[in-house]
């Protein structure tokens, strides 16, 4: 049997329907949250509601990210050297990048653990199958 993951799908996560994919699923979700989550058995026993957690989480610290660049330059040009100044900026860009992509990812999985499955797409167009 093929199992379908879409474009963006993180990779420690099997496909929906793989053997034991929802516990991949857990261990990557938390995996994105503070350690702190870990304690709360409520959020293993419902993945559903740790993916939900997750994407909030994700969205707060890029909210945090898009700050840090509105603020940067202000808050740490008398603290900082130019280059380090700059060298943060790049940083948050960085991160801001990567947190898209988990973002994106979070919200797959989520939808995946609400039941939608993805169709399998032609070979060479971005699906992994297992």
């Amino acid at each position: 049997m093929n199992h379908v993951a879409p474009p963006g799908w993180p990779e420690q996560v099997r496909p929906p329907d793989a053997p034991e994919w929802e516990r991949t699923a857990v261990g990557w979700l938390l995996d994105q949250c503070p350690p702190e989550y870990r304690g709360h058995t409520v959020l293993r026993r419902h993945p559903v509601a740790l993916a939900r957690l997750t994407a909030w989480h994700v969205e707060a610290c890029q909210a945090g990210a898009r700050r840090g660049l509105a603020e940067a330059r202000t808050a740490l040009r008398d603290a900082l050297p130019m280059d380090a100044v700059e060298a943060t900026i790049a940083a948050l860009l960085t991160e801001q990048a990567r947190l898209e992509g988990v973002r994106r990812a979070a919200g797959l999985v989520e939808v995946a653990l609400r039941g939608r499955r993805f169709p399998a797409r032609l070979p060479g167009l971005g699906s992994r199958h297992e």
